[in-house]
């Protein structure tokens, strides 16, 4: 009896004598030994990488490869016992603005929808879109000839009841006459002067008529009510226009000058209310999204309540603007110059660091040693920043190599040749020319402050 050949003994030494066969042919030694060598070439691999990691992070601190040092010769490393290169300028003294930004949104002086007050086929609309019109220019012209019409029959009613109040008048005359030679009876004559009378109301009212008509009439002739720039116009000519229409024919915003309106916390309303009621001009700053000062101008208006879900106070600037640099719902930077500072401490800004002791500066030291001093800062002026205390005005204070930098540490002053820059402490500038002021942002240190709010201080 023969074996099945689909019991599952036979599948399996079929399947065992297929594998054999494969596994000794030629083609299948050749893969096999690829493999290995692969996996040979990126074991070394990885095991020298591995060596060379180790032999960088046991290299000595103050040891450099090639046997070099720093610049200067000097070993980078705090630990390595040599001193470590940084740069120093001395803190000046100077003049610095005390400043407050906040977003503000530019607004017309006048902002106007340029309605119809008649309803008819509008003739005309002669301005140019965007255009810059004076107060009394023909804005649109609406069609004349109904109200024309209208104005020609009031004044026929009035002509006609004014004849007959002349002859009811000259009756009323005549009427006395005979009464006084008692040819009449005085129920006539009672009755001819209540006639007058009521002729009387009757031209009243026809006159009232005349000029109702005259006034529709000089509605057909719409005219800018003050001097601005007109928008896109709504209405096409030939198109009938109403009174009631909701768009209106055209938008006139005036921009000369032009207001600017943002809101500061209310923390600064005690000092702006103070200088405002004693009438003294507060400057106030438009800066685009770059920081670039794009209009001058000077505090116009303080609301007179506090928003209590934000805890600002909204103010309105006035700027000329006459060379049209800010447009109607523009968003802009104002910055308002609260009060100046003068005879500060100044040190720059790349010097100040804020960790775990607080806000702090290393000072150089006569023996070249630096010192960590806590310090106050103030109001910022460009990249130099105003010192309450901590430092004294002549003190070097370093601005560059306090990463590896501790209290005690040994330094030693480089040029600034040595790095081909000039040194950041620049005297402050002319009294014609005021730097960007913001807040500047201290060097990088392990435990670093977290940023200030949107709406800070700036000098």
């Amino acid at each position: 009896m023969s074996p099945d050949p689909y019991s599952p003994g036979t599948q399996i030494a079929d399947w065992r004598a297929q594998r054999t066969a494969i596994l000794a042919t030629e083609e299948y030694r050749g893969i096999r030994r690829k493999t290995r060598r692969r996996r040979l070439t990126l074991a070394g691999v990885g095991a020298a990488a591995l060596v060379a990691v180790l032999a960088w992070a046991m290299k000595p601190a103050g040891q450099t490869w090639g046997g070099r040092s720093g610049p200067g010769g000097f070993a980078r490393g705090a630990g390595g016992g040599g001193p470590v290169p940084v740069r120093a300028v001395a803190a000046t003294t100077g003049t610095v603005d005390v400043t407050v930004d906040a977003l503000g949104t530019v607004a017309a002086l006048n902002t106007a929808t340029i309605h119809s007050r008649v309803d008819g086929p509008l003739l005309k609309v002669p301005f140019r879109e965007g255009q810059l019109v004076k107060g009394g220019d023909l804005l649109a012209q609406i069609d004349p000839s109904t109200f024309q019409a209208a104005l020609a029959q009031a004044a026929g009613q009035l002509a006609k009841d004014e004849a007959q109040l002349a002859g009811a008048r000259v009756d009323l005359e005549r009427y006395r006459g005979l009464l006084a030679k008692d040819s009449i009876a005085s129920q006539t004559v009672d009755a001819q002067r209540f006639t007058v009378q009521q002729l009387e109301g009757a031209v009243r009212a026809d006159k009232a008529a005349v000029e109702n008509v005259r006034l529709q009439l000089t509605f057909t002739s719409i005219t800018a009510p003050f001097a601005g720039r007109v928008g896109l116009r709504q209405v096409d000519p030939g198109n009938m226009v109403h009174a009631s229409d909701a768009n209106g024919i055209v938008v006139l915003t005036q921009t000369h000058p032009i207001y600017v309106v943002f809101a500061v916390p209310s923390e600064y309303v005690p000092q702006i209310n103070r200088r405002f009621s004693r009438g003294d001009a507060q400057p106030v700053e438009a800066l685009d999204r770059d920081g670039k000062v794009v209009a001058s101008g000077k505090l116009a208006a303080v609301d007179n309540q506090i928003d209590t879900t934000t805890g600002t106070i909204k103010l309105k600037a006035l700027f000329d603007n006459s060379d049209d640099s800010l447009f109607p719902d523009q968003f802009v930077t104002a910055r308002l110059r609260l009060d100046t500072l003068s005879g500060a401490t100044l040190v720059p800004s790349a010097a100040v660091q804020r960790g775990a002791p607080g806000t702090f500066v290393y000072v150089v030291n006569a023996d070249n040693t630096v010192s960590l001093r806590k310090m106050s800062p103030g109001p910022s002026s460009g990249d130099l920043v105003s010192v309450k205390d901590g430092v004294r005005p002549g003190e070097k204070v370093v601005i560059d190599g306090l990463d590896k930098l501790r209290d005690g540490a040994q330094v030693a002053l480089i040029a600034d040749s040595a790095r081909g820059a000039a040194s950041p402490a620049t005297p402050a500038p002319p009294p014609g020319q005021r730097p960007h002021r913001h807040h500047t942002a201290s060097s990088a240190a392990p435990s670093a402050q977290p940023p200030a709010a949107p709406v800070r201080m700036t000098s």
